[in-house]
């Protein structure tokens, strides 16, 4: 008979007792609350596992000694959600206004807001070169998507714009985007023919290029889509398919002449006629409610109580005067169109987003719109989208899930899940329970980088002008 040696048996013994390796993280969130934006729940007892950029594990609080860090951020009694997408933000100015621009990139990253999508301005080439510098770790600020220069008429209302006057003109324009390599195409539309601006839909189409912006106001919407619009920006245009003379003032080219005999005819059922039918494609729709009520207010609004100006480079303050004379000159009348046509578009959120309409949240922040600050104005935009009817969790998932959505990024962003990029937020207070609390931001985690409370107060402070 076989025996085996006392010292084998010692060994086995040995190697059995010998504690397992620890698995180890770049950085370790412990005690996490975690929002699941998608299903609106709060699972809490979490711990987050982070290498490099990216989540690589979400377990329980009861298997935390099988990990290791040596950096660990402890979220008791915290809540950890995505970062938050601005889906409609605008770098612009001209040449002169490049570093104030430049400088309001981490007023963005003090509000929870980690990626934006540019919707296009006259420092095109300054934007791109700071969306990889952010994306290479080499700048402070939110990831950014761009459409570059937007595409409108032969007269554009925007300097940088590109002209489309002519057929001949499309095929270059497009070429010269994707040249730029930008992620989408805006078009703007206050000079542009309705078949001009199908042609360039079509165009966009066959390059597989996401197209998204304005639409004429004499064009058929439905039209567009079939040919592959993929987004409208703003609500207005949609108001005249509510209307039963909608299509003959629409023919008659009455641009904004046309919205009060709109709205003396505007129909619901005519309403929900049409959106049931752009909900039929898979299409996104960008209302912008905060900058239409501030536009309202700017008469009325008194600058001196005003906190996040003094963040505000002198020079972007100086673009504020035009909309804001604007509003000091407007008739009463102007002033009550503004305030019904608002109370329509309004009305339209809801079903949209009902019936199957992805709604994108998105601030229209940025020069030339007078008080509409990077960041805080999307917490006020997310506030407004449930003003309309919108449940917390659904106006959250209008930011942080329809803005990957739109780039076909959903692998990647929308929740705290393995695989999914480390952008992510930390509140002191539930934002489900209360849109408000979006605003109560403790810490922002970007990639590599950790902005805690005395960060985000020093990013801030660094932007005071005055």
């Amino acid at each position: 008979m076989n025996k085996i040696p006392v010292y084998c048996f010692t060994l086995i013994f040995m190697v059995a007792c010998q504690p397992k390796a620890k698995e180890k993280f770049d950085l370790l969130i412990i005690n996490a609350s975690v929002i699941d934006v998608e299903s609106g729940k709060v699972l809490p007892g979490k711990l987050i596992g982070i290498n490099n950029d990216t989540i690589q594990l979400v377990a329980n609080m009861a298997s935390a000694d099988r990990y290791e860090s040596n950096q660990i951020i402890n979220a008791k009694e915290k809540f950890v959600m995505p970062g938050l997408w601005d889906n409609h933000v605008h770098f612009r100015g001209g040449d002169s206004l490049i570093n104030e621009n430049k400088d309001l990139l981490p007023l963005f990253i003090a509000h929870g807001v980690t990626t934006v999508r540019d919707m296009g301005g006259d420092i095109s080439q300054r934007v791109l070169q700071w969306r990889n510098e952010i994306r290479e770790g080499q700048l402070t600020g939110p990831n950014i998507f761009t459409s570059g220069p937007k595409l409108d008429g032969a007269d554009p209302f925007w300097v940088g714009s590109i002209p489309i006057g002519k057929l001949e003109d499309i095929l270059p324009a497009l070429d010269s985007l994707e040249d730029l390599k930008v992620d989408f195409v805006k078009i703007y539309a206050s000079s542009l023919s309705p078949e001009l601006y199908y042609r360039i839909i079509s165009a966009c189409e066959k390059r597989g290029l996401k197209v998204t912006g304005h639409i004429p106001l004499s064009a058929d919407h439905f039209k567009a889509v079939e040919l592959g619009l993929d987004g409208v920006e703003h609500l207005f245009s949609f108001l005249s398919l509510a209307s039963p003379i909608g299509d003959s003032l629409r023919q008659q080219n009455l641009g904004f002449g046309m919205f009060p005999q709109i709205l003396e005819t505007y129909d619901e059922d005519l309403a929900r006629d049409a959106i049931a039918k752009l909900a039929s494609e898979d299409f996104y729709v960008t209302p912008t409610l905060y900058v239409s009520q501030v536009i309202m207010q700017l008469d009325k609004m008194d600058p001196t109580v005003d906190s996040l100006l003094p963040l505000i480079g002198l020079g972007i303050q100086k673009t504020y005067e035009r909309r804001i004379k604007q509003a000091q000159n407007r008739s009463r009348e102007g002033k009550q169109l503004i305030h019904d046509m608002d109370i329509r578009e309004r009305s339209l959120v809801l079903p949209m987003y009902q019936a199957g309409i992805t709604i994108l949240a998105g601030s229209d922040c940025g020069p030339s719109n007078s008080y509409v600050y990077p960041g805080a104005a999307l917490h006020s935009e997310l506030a407004l989208l449930v003003e309309t009817g919108l449940t917390s969790k659904e106006a959250l998932s209008t930011s942080v899930i329809s803005g990957p959505k739109f780039f076909g990024l959903e692998e990647y962003y929308g929740g705290i899940e393995v695989g999914k990029v480390a952008h992510i937020i930390m509140l002191t207070e539930n934002p489900l329970e209360n849109i408000e609390n979006i605003g109560s931001i403790d810490l922002v985690l970007k990639g590599n980088t950790i902005y805690d409370r005395s960060k985000l107060s020093a990013l801030k402070a660094s932007l005071k002008t005055q």
